[in-house]
């Protein structure tokens, strides 16, 4: 019985190690996404990891780790994992910039995770300056009104938030609204979200009756997308 069982189990070790082997480093990140869309975070971390793995046969320096890492801090800071985050996230922005420069919208994209990283972890001077460069960088990549802008807008103002500093925080918000209703459409949902964002902002203010209108508008929105 024991040999059996011994067998059985060199068998399935065997059997998980081929299909690591024959993993690409497109099957690996294609299956360690479609966890993560199911929520299954264990295995996402150990596909993304053999992505990380696969990438690395194209050279340590290679875009692909880049992406692999990026991925796999996403999932760690998912999990509340910051510490865990922090570093994967440095590694992929240092391929990221040795790979496109400084001014690229990959670098923008890793600048702006580890702000909102250190930013949930409550590292409140760490995040700004990190958040201010990604800011930068997208404006000078994408323009003053583009969607992908009005984003880093939001997460400075969010920071500013979080920090107990609303007046900072207000013309922030009215920058990404007026991006967000230009290209987007006074209608869209990310438009009601702004104003809700605005609104919970000038509550904070003391100015409750502005609030309050920016927020019939955000219902209104709402009613008409239900």
């Amino acid at each position: 019985m024991m040999k059996t069982l011994c067998r059985l189990a060199l068998s399935l070790f065997v059997v998980s190690w081929s299909g690591c082997q024959q993993q690409t480093w497109e099957s690996a990140m294609a299956a360690g996404q479609q966890a993560i869309q199911q929520g299954n975070y264990a295995d996402a971390e150990r596909l993304l990891l053999l992505s990380v793995r696969k990438a690395e046969e194209f050279g340590l320096e290679d875009r692909r780790v880049a992406v692999s890492l990026s991925q796999l801090a996403q999932v760690y800071a998912g999990q509340g994992k910051y510490v865990e985050a922090e570093p994967v996230y440095l590694q992929a922005l240092k391929i990221y910039q040795a790979v496109h420069g400084e001014f690229h919208a990959d670098v923008a994209a890793t600048l702006n995770n580890l702000g909102v990283l250190h930013r949930m972890y409550g590292q409140y001077a760490q995040a700004e300056p990190l958040l201010t460069r990604a800011l930068a960088i997208k404006e000078q990549l994408f323009g003053l009104s583009h969607p992908d802008v009005a984003l880093s807008v939001v997460n400075l103002a969010q920071l500013h938030v979080v920090q107990g500093q609303p007046e900072k925080a207000e013309p922030l918000y009215r920058r990404a609204l007026a991006i967000r209703e230009q290209v987007l459409g006074p209608a869209h949902p990310e438009v009601a979200k702004t104003l809700e964002d605005l609104a919970n902002v000038l509550r904070k203010l003391g100015r409750a009756d502005e609030a309050a209108s920016l927020e019939v508008r955000a219902r209104t929105i709402r009613a008409t997308r239900s």
